[in-house]
Parts: C-alpha cells; structure tokens; sequence
C-alpha cells in the first residue's frame, strides 16, 4: 500500500498576487536565519523568514510587472530579480538594505526566465532571452559585458527561447547552455564558440521548463502536453531521446530535480505538484494543496539533508511548503 500523500508542513499567504517564482537560501551555518524568495505577479519580490513563516523584507522594483525569476548570488545579501518590465535588477539586501544597485534591460517580452552560473568567486555568466525573437545573449556579471549571442542558423525555424539552463560540464570546461524553444526542441550551445553543438525535438508544443543532471548526462523538459520527455547527452555531444512518461493531465509550467538527484518535482496546470525518483522516472507522490494553476516548484539548500524542503507557488496567491524527506 503506497502511503497517503502528506499535507504541507505550513503555507506561505500575504503575496496578494499569483506566485511565478521561488529560491531559498538556507545553506548558512546557525544562526543565519533560513529564507525563500518569492516573485508575484504585481511586480513584488517577498522575503519569508522560514523561522517565523512571515515576510521579513517586501521589495519592488518591476513597476507592479510580473517577476518570473528570482535568485541569489553567492550569499542571500545579493540578489537577481528579472520582471516583465525587460529589466533584470540585482540588488544589495546587506544590513537591511532594500536597494536596487544595477539593472539590466533585456528588450524580452516573452516569460523566458534567465538562467545564472558561477564561474569564479565574484563572477557569473548570465543567459537570457535578447531582443531579437529568436535569440539568446550571454553577459558576464557584475560588469555587464557581453558574451555572445546564440543565433540560430538561417532557415531554423525554433521560434522564442522558452526556458534556459547553464551549466559547465566540469571544473574548468567551456559553459555550455541548454535551451527549450518554442518549436518543442532542445538546443545545446556551445557558449564560447556561440555554436549550435546539438538540437533535439522533444516536444510537439513549446518547452515550458527542463532542468538538466551534468552528473548523469540526463535532462528532463515539460510542455503544455500530457509528456514529460527525458533525454541524455552522449560523449560527442549529441542529444538523445532517453525515454517519455506519459502524464494523466497535460501543462508542466516547472520542473527541477532535487540537488542530490534522487528525485525531482513538477508544477502542474491541473493545481497538483508531482514528485518523481530521477532514477526511472517512478511516481512517488502526488501533491494536491493548489486551487489554481500550480507555477513553479523550488527545492532547499538546507545543507542538513532532515531539514530540506520542497516549496510550490500558485496563482491561487499561496506557497505550500512540504518537507518530503521524512517520506522518502
């Protein structure tokens, strides 16, 4: 007999707005106080204390647009937020401060959330949608300066980027960035050479959100449709189908596997939040809190593995919080 799922542990409410985005910070030793970041669509970043359960720091600053991203930058006292009003902020939270220091203007109106990597102490590359439709620019934080920009070849119709995700294959490699079109592919680029290294159709609608393992070579992208597909990068760097697991209901706005990759979740359009093993993709629990559209899904950092917990933001304007370890 499969345990009844669990109910949260507690939820979050007082966004007052559907909840896009969410990222802990919960790595510090005691007695740094646990916190998730949450972004809404009326354009506010909240601050939750995890200790209290209430908001220690309310900031705005996308002029009442939505945020879709939210993260931090080598402590919890920096700050990333990129809003649909084409600006990406970084701000400086340090003793109590609620400022923005630099922005970013991305000329994007799609939802694509930009995707960061640190590549040395003080030092970030940053992927986002650029201006034109079809591509993707890197800049290198906090300098501002550009990278490259990914362009597909002429005659490849992949449409807006939908969902990006850098990675470095190992300490010291050249980064390389996955990216989800709005043609259902999944495209691999080479960052420092800006060429196109392998693209794979996994989807017959636009990737809405993948998240990858470098560990093993695998990833894992969700569309409007009823599929989650799973696919693995080979030695030569080619993408492959790896298998696809067929859903009861169709829409995954999220995915993201659990740190130590044993598991991962995703954020439905039927309200409910899944959780699969990474292994082989077993059903492992059902997670039905929302009464709306489920949007994004976060794991903690907590470096106690007792203490990890799953976070889930709805446009019901609710976060639930579960703590799935206990189960696991």
């Amino acid at each position: 007999m499969a345990l009844p799922p669990p109910d949260p542990q507690f939820v979050l409410r007082g966004t007052s707005a559907a909840v896009h985005t969410l990222h802990f910070s919960c790595g510090g030793p005691e007695p740094d106080i646990p916190l998730l970041f949450s972004g809404s669509e009326n354009g506010f970043i909240h601050v939750w204390n995890l200790k209290t359960h209430r908001v220690d720091a309310a900031l705005n600053g996308h002029g009442r647009k939505s945020v879709c991203c939210v993260k931090t930058m080598g402590g919890k006292d920096r700050l990333l937020s990129q809003g649909r009003d084409q600006r990406i902020c970084l701000w400086d939270l340090a003793e109590g401060r609620t400022s923005v220091t630099d922005s970013v203007f991305t000329e994007h109106v799609g939802f694509c959330r930009c995707s960061l990597l640190q590549v040395a102490q003080g030092r970030w590359l940053m992927a986002m949608a650029a201006r034109s439709l079809e591509e993707v620019q890197i800049l290198e934080l906090p300098s501002k300066t550009s990278v490259c920009t990914l362009k597909p070849e002429v005659g490849a119709k992949l449409g807006m980027p939908m969902c990006l995700k850098l990675w470095q294959p190992s300490c010291g490699s050249q980064p390389v960035l996955l990216a989800g079109y709005e043609d259902g592919s999944v495209v691999l680029w080479n960052v420092s050479t800006g060429k196109a290294l392998s693209r794979l159709i996994c989807h017959q609608e636009p990737v809405m959100s993948l998240d990858f393992d470098s560990e093993k070579a695998k990833g894992i992208s969700g569309s409007s449709e009823k599929v989650l597909s799973i696919w693995s990068l080979n030695e030569q760097q080619n993408l492959q189908v790896y298998k696809t697991h067929e859903l009861i209901n169709a829409g995954i706005s999220d995915i993201t596997i659990r740190p130590d990759k044993k598991i991962l979740a995703t954020a439905g359009w039927d309200h409910r939040i899944r959780i699969f093993g990474w292994k082989k993709l077993k059903p492992l629990a059902v997670l039905d809190y929302h009464t709306a559209t489920a949007h994004c899904v976060s794991f903690s950092d907590h470096s106690n593995p007792r203490d990890r917990l799953l976070a889930a933001g709805s446009r019901d304007q609710r976060i639930s919080v579960w703590s799935i370890y206990a189960q696991t």
